[in-house]
């Protein structure tokens, strides 16, 4: 009998086709279900790894030995008169034609149901990368980072001052359309360290830096600047201005001029000028916002306050000074030398008085817009004071950053995913840009993107500035993880996440203890918290009774928080539609809201 002929006899060839068929399938369901659990590539390398290890033993016991009646047998110690060989090979015959038409039935589903899904998902990502990398390239080499510039007076402590001016050159560029600026909180990440420009410029995807220092000593000032062309690393200008503080914003208004021409710019308009003020009004006001942005305790907030006041005195109407002093009073709202209501009057004083000396300045419709959505529940003016402020400020990066959760709220999401994808591209490396955009993708059902938003922000800063592990363990359990989740909520300490993973994860008796604590400790202040949990375990009585309880606690919190997709499961209920009225969220009043914000290059945010 020849080796071939051996080979049918003893069914090796029937049992290793039978086995790269099983192989084969296994391999194809497995790379569709392992991402869904979570499963990286390599696990499916390892897969393939095992079944391609196997093969050899497979058909090596297939030769070696025969299936019998009585169990496996050596072949050589079967009786060819009693061997059922033949038998067996039939019964492979018909288990590899039963793989085939699972393996035929698996690719007719992937390709007519699965594939297009994919598809659909792959051209969405592909949309959001490329609307990403589009808006980059709109603007070519009219791309720009103004670094934080060097304190080079003899005292530390005006570091604020160099800060200060960097900034305000910075805002000043930033009002050029045509020029895409790297938003102050990635420019600013490189303060204090080497910087190589070249690496700077490819980590914040810009063609040029600005750069300089700052010697003041009482009422002189030296500025130095150079431009550098990243790409090459040369210099393309520099520049030493010895000039009084009265000449700061002569200083800005050049340095501007000469990046426009340098970068040979062409304006549609006039170029920006920064304001003139009070030299020493313009000092106190610097002091006061680097610790309002540095600090927000008590102690520092007055000092802040007390600054902003002294700059007010030299200069009564400057709008940046009394916006400060708008964010002091709205903070220390709920303190010990405020009440809620006081800080907030105090607030809509000021920004009344904002708007009464330039109405087109975009401060006073920005709070005017946050007051309306989160205080008075007029989701119709706080669509007409976003839109108004967007519209006076469209490359402002801080406006569009505090604008994200308020289109989230109008719930515009698809929007606002846009929106925040800007953010990001003009400020790469913000946590806090990072945390809005993961928040948008959660939101808008983007689970993948919003878990690697989330990511990111984590490693850009220290987690505890933002609740980052908190939102990772939401998305992480919106995506059937509940053990990475609970491992981001214990990080973040948060027991309204622990106790949902706790449930998902079957551990009745401590989900249990967690909520009784939950309830206990945050019932009474933050009833959204236990409506979140019951919502997420099915509970809808309990639920609405929660959120009727947050409604009359913190009505603006059930705003923010009634877009979540943990409440999917209540919209079917004909308690929801009565809650989202209340609200006057409901889409009949949403859609008698008109917002439509312009985005440069020509993104346009339209609710259809």
């Amino acid at each position: 009998m020849s080796f071939i002929e051996e080979l049918k006899r003893r069914n090796v060839l029937r049992v290793g086709l039978a086995y790269l068929a099983v192989s084969w399938l296994l391999i194809q369901v497995a790379d569709t279900i392992f991402p869904a659990y979570g499963l990286s590539a390599s696990g499916l390398t390892i897969l393939i790894t095992i079944l391609g290890i196997g093969f050899v033993p497979a058909v090596v016991l297939a030769w070696t030995f025969e299936l019998t009646p009585e169990g496996l047998k050596k072949d050589s110690d079967v009786d060819r008169s009693a061997s059922i060989a033949p038998a067996t090979g039939k019964k492979l015959d018909r288990a590899i034609m039963v793989v085939l038409v699972f393996a035929l039935g698996y690719f007719a589903v992937d390709k007519f149901v699965l594939d297009p899904a994919r598809d659909v998902e792959l051209v969405e990502e592909a949309t959001r990368q490329g609307r990403t990398q589009a808006l980059v390239n709109s603007y070519g080499e009219k791309s720009i980072a103004v670094l934080p510039f060097v304190n080079m007076s003899s005292d530390p402590e005006q570091a604020y001052f160099s800060d200060g001016i960097s900034e305000e050159l910075l805002n000043l560029l930033a009002k050029i359309r045509e020029l895409r600026v790297i938003s102050r909180s990635s420019a600013f990440s490189y303060k204090g360290k080497d910087i190589d420009v070249t690496t700077v410029a490819k980590e914040l995807n810009v063609a040029h830096v600005l750069e300089g220092s700052v010697r003041k000593s009482g009422n002189k000032i030296r500025i130095t600047v150079q431009l550098i062309d990243a790409r090459t690393d040369t210099h393309l200008w520099s520049e030493t201005y010895d000039r009084t503080l009265n000449d700061v914003f002569v200083i800005q208004d050049e340095i501007a001029a000469e990046v426009v021409a340098r970068l040979k710019i062409e304006l549609l308009g006039s170029a920006p000028i920064a304001k003139k003020v009070n030299p020493q009004a313009f000092a106190f006001y610097l002091k006061a916002r680097r610790i309002l942005d540095d600090h927000n305790d008590d102690a520092h907030t007055i000092e802040a306050e007390l600054l902003i006041e002294q700059a007010l005195e030299f200069e009564p109407e400057y709008i940046p000074a009394l916006a400060e002093l708008t964010r002091v009073y709205y903070r220390a709202g709920g303190s010990k030398q405020l009440s809620r209501d006081e800080g907030l009057q105090l607030a809509r004083d000021l920004v009344a008085r904002i708007e009464a000396i330039d109405p087109d300045d975009g401060n006073s419709d920005a709070w005017l817009a946050w007051f309306a959505l989160y205080h008075d529940f007029d989701f119709v003016a706080g669509a007409r004071h976003l839109q108004r402020a967007l519209m006076l400020n469209p490359t402002d990066v801080e406006y569009l950053r505090y604008s994200v959760q308020m289109v989230m709220t109008l719930g515009y999401l698809d929007e606002a995913v846009v929106m925040a994808e800007y953010v990001v591209a003009n400020d790469p490396l913000c946590t806090q840009c990072q945390y809005y955009l993961a928040r948008a993708y959660r939101l808008a059902g983007l689970l993948d993107e919003a878990e690697a938003a989330i990511r990111v922000a984590l490693i850009l800063v220290e987690p505890g500035q933002y609740p980052l592990y908190r939102d990772l363990g939401r998305v992480l359990a919106l995506k059937g993880n509940p053990q990475a989740a609970l491992d981001a909520f214990q990080k973040a300490e948060n027991l309204q996440g622990i106790a949902v993973a706790l449930h998902d994860l079957g551990r009745q008796a401590e989900f249990e203890a967690t909520f009784s604590e939950l309830r206990e400790k945050f019932g009474s202040e933050f009833p959204g918290e236990v409506a979140y949990v019951y919502a997420w375990i099915g509970d809808a009585d309990a639920a609405f009774e929660w959120l009727d309880k947050g409604f009359r606690v913190d009505r603006s919190s059930v705003s923010r928080e009634v877009r979540y997709p943990v409440y999917s499961s209540l919209h079917d209920d004909p308690r929801w539609p009565v809650l989202l009225h209340d609200l006057g969220m409901s889409p009949e009043q949403l859609a008698a809201i008109d917002f439509k914000v312009a985005l440069p290059p020509s993104v346009t945010l339209e609710k259809q």
